[in-house]
């Protein structure tokens, strides 16, 4: 799926056309608090990853990390967006301030025990990557938060119509960066975003 709801198209041009090009722009649509724009954030969270410990917002605490939505099961996009994740991973594996973080959209069938062999199969293990699993339709809400959309749809493979965006979240836990995760030239892109990043808070 390639398309995004208009309310956040015309919040990223809105951010990015206040943004110089050395900083990454501050996406997402803000709040108003007596008058003030409060930038998107994700909201605190508390999930199980794949070897069963209790994952949150502060498992992440002062790292910068790459989230994005998928289910073991997935036929169609997943395989892709993961490989893509895969050379994330591969690349800032001895960074201690790039996280990952996967979310399942299928709690059912994607037992803690699943999550771990297919973290096996990637090869890949926590802290460094998470995937985790937790309630449904809490999961399902925060991936509006990282801009995913996620459509239960019955004649969708594997029962889920869902877009595959992988997304850069800040230290403050703000969206900087997404990409599509089933385009390599996009991830390309995304991974030259988190070294600008990485970059700017190195200044």
């Amino acid at each position: 799926m390639r398309f995004m709801p208009l309310y956040i198209l015309v919040a990223i041009v809105l951010f990015t056309a206040c943004t110089s090009e050395d900083t990454l722009p501050v996406l997402g649509v803000p709040t108003i608090v007596d008058g003030k724009e409060i930038p998107h954030k994700i909201r605190d969270f508390s999930f199980t990853n794949h070897n069963g410990e209790t994952i949150t917002n502060e498992s992440y605490k002062d790292k910068i990390y790459v989230a994005d939505f998928f289910f073991t099961t997935c036929p169609t996009i997943c395989p892709t967006v993961m490989s893509q994740m895969v050379r994330i991973y591969d690349k800032y594996e001895n960074n201690p301030d790039v996280m990952l973080l996967s979310h399942t959209l299928d709690p059912k069938r994607d037992t803690i025990a699943a999550l771990k062999a297919y973290a096996d199969n990637l090869e890949i293990d926590a802290p460094k990557w998470n995937l985790v699993t937790g309630d449904k339709k809490v999961i399902r809400g925060f991936a509006q938060d990282y801009m995913n959309i996620v459509v239960e749809d019955n004649e969708a493979p594997g029962g889920i119509n869902h877009s595959g965006k992988i997304v850069l979240i800040d230290k403050d836990r703000r969206i900087r960066a997404f990409a599509e995760g089933t385009d390599p030239n996009e991830v390309d892109e995304l991974l030259e975003d988190i070294d600008k990043l990485l970059q700017e808070y190195a200044q």
